[in-house]
């Protein structure tokens, strides 16, 4: 299974960081948040990426151009220019970086890869949210459940977009809101799973917002389910959530570091 990760946004919310980088470059532990997010992945078996790179997209390119070298002990031989590598640390990663416009809204985003995909089932999920979500019962849970699309609804102050859930089947969404003034609302958290006919939703080109329209038609017929994770969630938007996220990596206890080193 490929895991799908939108990086191309501008992360206005930020700027103090992303003046200089990409959102999904701003470092949490001395690596970018984008690496924290495909470790949680690779954690679970997906080694398989497809990022929708953006702003400052070349940047991203540019990591995972040079991700081999950087993690692995090497012996540079200036006289023969040549370079022996002693050890491997890297992960066994496929990643393929799209540039899917630096304007591009998010649905937009997602049209732009289909046809990376081969009409299989994928993962979707934000270029700047950890969490400590068990991913293999996710799975599980949209394929039992038959949804063309299911995402993970979290708990955090009600700054996110909101979920309404269907009274006769609590495991469908009956109402999609993009924002909630409303605190302790389940909201849209991402770590999506998708069927790729989920994409025919997305109607408008690079200018469909995934959280709006899509979400919202596949809400209407019913083929939109919710996985309630209960567990840590955090999306970095601001610097002071970069900074959270520090604090919880430092004290040795960060809740979605679920790999062993």
């Amino acid at each position: 299974m490929r895991a799908v990760i939108l990086a191309g946004g501008m992360g206005t919310r930020i700027s103090e960081e992303t003046h200089l980088r990409p959102k999904p470059m701003i470092e949490v532990g001395g690596k970018p948040i984008l690496w924290h997010i495909m470790k949680i992945y690779s954690a679970f078996g997906i080694h398989d990426f497809i990022i929708c790179a953006g702003y400052k997209g070349y940047m991203i390119k540019e990591y995972f151009s040079n991700y081999f070298l950087h993690m692995s002990d090497v012996t540079f031989d200036m006289a023969s220019n040549s370079i022996e590598v002693h050890q491997r640390h890297a992960e066994p990663w496929r990643v393929t970086v799209v540039d899917t416009g630096e304007a591009t809204m998010t649905g937009g985003r997602i049209k732009r890869i289909e046809r990376f995909l081969g009409g299989e089932t994928f993962c979707l999920t934000y270029g700047d949210g950890v969490a400590d979500v068990d991913l293999t019962k996710l799975i599980e849970f949209h394929r039992s459940s038959g949804a063309m699309v299911t995402l993970t609804a979290v708990e955090p102050p009600g700054r996110y977009g909101a979920l309404s859930f269907s009274k006769k089947d609590p495991s469908r969404i009956s109402d999609f809101q993009e924002k909630s003034e409303v605190n302790d609302a389940w909201v849209n958290g991402g770590f999506f799973v998708m069927e790729p006919g989920a994409i025919d939703f997305i109607e408008e080109g690079d200018e469909t917002i995934w959280e709006r329209k899509p979400l919202k038609k596949l809400s209407e017929t019913g083929a939109l389910a919710a996985y309630r994770h209960r567990g840590f969630w955090l999306a970095m938007d601001t610097l002071r959530d970069r900074n959270e996220l520090q604090n919880l990596w430092d004290s040795g206890k960060a809740p979605w570091k679920i790999w062993k080193d």
